[in-house]
């Protein structure tokens, strides 16, 4: 019975420590992205184009 006492220990600290680099890395910017919105007006939407014809067609002067 002891050894369970052991592992929920050592797995709730593990999860704490897991959950504190978490935060620092988000802190830092790692998952800040600065390069795709640099090349995104270099590719086509699909959805854009989709959504453009479907408003040409809908509409009716």
């Amino acid at each position: 019975m002891s050894v369970i006492y052991i592992v929920l220990t050592v797995s709730v600290i593990v999860g704490i420590a897991f959950f504190i680099i978490f935060l620092l890395a988000v802190k830092s910017g790692q998952y800040d992205d600065s390069y795709t919105p640099s090349v995104r007006m270099l590719f086509e939407d699909e959805l854009v184009k989709e959504e453009l014809k479907e408003s040409i067609n809908t509409k009716t002067d």
